[in-house]
C-alpha cells in the first residue's frame, strides 16, 4: 500500500507491528504532500503580501512557533489519551491552517494568512511526532529502524508535492484565487485524508493511554543525559535546516529561477530529508545515535558550504546542496531520536518526546525568522556557511560529550 512495506516485512516485525506501521505510512505519505506546501511557497507568499524580503522568513517562524505549541499540546495528548487521537488531531489542525492560508491570502489579510500559518504550523509537527509512534511499536534493537520507516514515508508525498505547484496553481487560479494558494489547497485534502486514516485504521493504539498517576506518587526528576543529549542534537540540525532552506526559493526567485525550478530544488531536498531514514535508523541501531548525529555535523557543514559557494545560476549545485542539508538534518534527527527514546522513561515518554520537539520547533522558529534578516543584511552565501559552521561546532561535540558523561 505504500513503499514502506517491504521495508517493515524485511524487518521482522509481528503482523499486528506490520500492520500499524502501514497504517502510518499511508497518513504520513498524505501528510508529507501537506507539509511540503509551506517548505515551497510560504516564503514567496509572504514577501509576495508583505512585500519585504526580510521578512520572507517570517511564515518558517510563525509555522515553526506554531510547531512548539503543537508539540506540546500534542505530546500531552498523547501521554493522556494515546497515539492515535494525538495524531488524528493534529492532522486535523494542520487541515484547518491549511484551509486559512488560502483564505487569507484570497482576501489579501496578512493578518489571517500569520495567524493561518501558525496553525498550519501546530498541525504540521504530527509528521515528526509520528516517528515516535513507529519506535512505540519495535524492541530497543529496532526503534532506529521503525522510526525511520514511519519517516520514510512521508517521502513519497513530500517529493510530488512541491512538483504539483504549476497544477495545483492553475487550480487555484481557474476558482479566482493566488496561484500560491494552490500547494495549500492541495495541504488542505491531504491533511483531511491522513487524519480520517488514523481515526479508522490505526487499532490498537501504539502507545496506550498513561494510567492516572497515583495521589501522592513521586515524579520524575532531572532528565537524563541522553533526552538532552539528543534534544541538542536534534534542535540545532532544526534551526540550521530550516535556516538555509527558508532562504532558497527567494535566493532562487531574485535570480530569475521558474517555480518549477524551486519546486524540484525543494522536492529534492525534502526527498533527501526522509529518504535516508531507514539507513539513518539501522546506523543509529548498529553503532548508536551519537556517533551517526556526530557524522551530521560534517554532512551539514558540507551542505552550508556548497550552497554558500554555489553560483546563483546553477540549479544543479544549488540541488546538490539541499540533498545535502536534508541527509544531515535526517542524520540528526534519528541519532537524536534514538539518543531521547532510549533514555525517557516509559511512564513519560510521549510527554517528554513533545517537550523535545517543542525545542526543535522554537529553533526553527528562530531560524526562519533570523533567516531572513541575515539574508537581508549579508546574502545569501553568508547565511549558508554560517549555518553550515553552527551544525559542526555544536552537533559533534554535543554528540560525543553526551557519550562520555553516561
Amino acid at each position: 500500500m505504500t513503499q514502506t512495506a517491504p521495508l517493515v516485512a524485511a524487518a521482522g516485525f509481528s503482523p499486528e507491528q506490520r500492520r500499524a506501521l502501514t497504517v502510518l505510512g499511508i497518513s504520513q505519505t498524505l501528510g508529507g504532500a501537506g507539509m511540503a506546501a509551506g517548505i515551497t511557497v510560504g516564503a514567496l507568499l509572504a514577501q509576495d503580501l508583505l512585500g519585504s524580503t526580510g521578512l520572507a522568513g517570517l511564515p518558517a517562524a510563525l509555522y515553526t512557533a506554531g510547531a512548539a505549541f503543537g508539540a506540546a499540546g500534542l505530546g500531552r495528548v498523547g501521554q493522556r489519551f494515546g497515539r492515535r487521537p494525538a495524531l488524528a488531531l493534529g492532522n486535523g489542525i494542520a487541515a484547518l491552517g491549511s484551509a486559512g492560508v488560502v483564505a487569507g491570502a484570497a482576501t489579501r489579510w496578512p493578518v489571517l494568512l500569520l495567524t493561518a500559518l501558525f496553525v498550519y504550523g501546530a498541525g504540521t509537527v504530527t509528521g515528526l511526532l509520528a516517528r515516535y509512534a513507529g519506535a512505540d511499536l519495535a524492541p530497543p534493537e529496532r526503534r532506529g529502524r521503525a522510526a525511520g520507516t514511519v519517516l520514510l514515508a512521508m517521502t513519497l508525498g513530500a517529493v510530488v508535492g512541491p512538483n504539483l505547484t504549476g497544477p495545483t496553481g492553475d487550480l487555484a487560479d481557474t476558482w479566482g484565487l493566488p496561484r500560491l494558494t494552490g500547494p495549500f489547497l492541495l495541504a488542505t485534502v491531504a491533511y483531511v485524508a491522513a487524519a480520517l486514516v488514523l481515526v479508522v485504521w490505526l487499532r490498537p493504539d501504539p502507545l496506550p493511554p498513561a494510567p492516572p498517576r497515583a495521589p501522592g506518587a513521586a515524579r520524575s526528576g532531572r532528565p537524563a543525559p541522553g533526552v538532552i543529549t539528543g534534544a541538542t542534537v536534534m534542535i540545532t540540525a532544526q534551526l540550521v535546516m530550516i535556516a538555509v532552506m527558508t532562504m532558497t526559493p527567494v535566493h532562487m526567485a531574485d535570480h530569475g529561477h521558474t517555480a518549477q525550478a524551486v519546486g524540484l530544488v525543494i522536492a529534492l531536498h525534502v526527498g533527501a530529508m526522509f529518504l535516508p531514514s531507514p539507513l539513518s535508523g539501522l546506523l543509529a541501531d548498529r553503532i548508536g545515535g551519537r556517533r551517526v548525529a556526530a557524522a551530521a555535523g560534517a554532512v551539514l557543514l558540507s551542505a552550508g558550504l556548497l550552497a554558500s559557494l554555489a553560483p546563483p545560476a546553477s540549479v544543479p549545485l544549488l540541488a546538490c546542496a539541499l540533498v545535502l542539508l536534508g541527509a544531515g538534518w535526517n542524520m540528526a534527527l534519528l541519532g537524536g531520536t534514538a539518543m531521547l527514546t532510549d533514555a525517557a522513561p516509559a511512564e513519560n515518554r510521549a510527554a517528554v518526546q513533545g517537550l523535545a520537539d517543542v525545542g526543535t520547533s522554537v529553533a526553527g522558529a528562530t531560524g526562519g525568522m533570523a533567516s531572513g534578516l541575515v539574508m537581508g543584511g549579508g546574502g545569501y552565501p553568508v547565511l549558508a556557511a554560517a549555518a553550515g559552521a553552527l551544525a559542526l561546532a555544536v552537533i559533534p561535540a554535543v554528540a560525543m560529550s553526551g557519550s562520555r558523561s553516561t
